[in-house]
């Protein structure tokens, strides 16, 4: 079996503000759905407990090797399903995973908590 060089990590945690449910497995089960469904670049999606995003939840993190990491919050797994594929895609077509918030699907674009640059990527800045 061939192993994906891009990862999407969902807090199995994080508990729905409405509802109180945790919707972590279901969102994974519905992105493996839809990326299946089309060709693109294989994504390993896996869960985690705890991505300490409790005050957006659900997070959601997209990583790969020399790329730079996203972690989103305030997911909603009925209405950003659709933007978080349509992120994944984008994600895997650039080289360093560098993108702004305007090349991001808008239904996300706002949701971001962090972009991490690449081990080795960021540059020390001269005081």
């Amino acid at each position: 079996m061939k192993r994906s060089s891009h990862r999407i990590i969902v807090c199995s945690l994080c508990r729905d503000t409405v509802t109180g449910l945790r919707s972590g497995e279901g969102l994974c089960a519905d992105l493996r759905s839809r990326l299946s469904l089309q060709p693109a670049p294989s994504f390993a999606i896996e869960t985690i407990d705890c991505m300490a995003g409790c005050a957006r939840p659900l997070t959601v993190a997209f990583m790969a090797q020399g790329k730079a990491t996203y972690l989103f919050g305030s997911i909603d797994r009925g209405t950003d399903a659709g933007a978080l594929v349509e992120f994944a895609r984008l994600y895997a077509s650039l080289p360093d995973g560098w993108c702004n918030s305007g090349q991001r699907p808008a239904r996300i674009a706002g949701k971001i908590l962090a972009r991490i640059p690449a081990a080795g990527k960021a540059r020390e800045q001269v005081r």
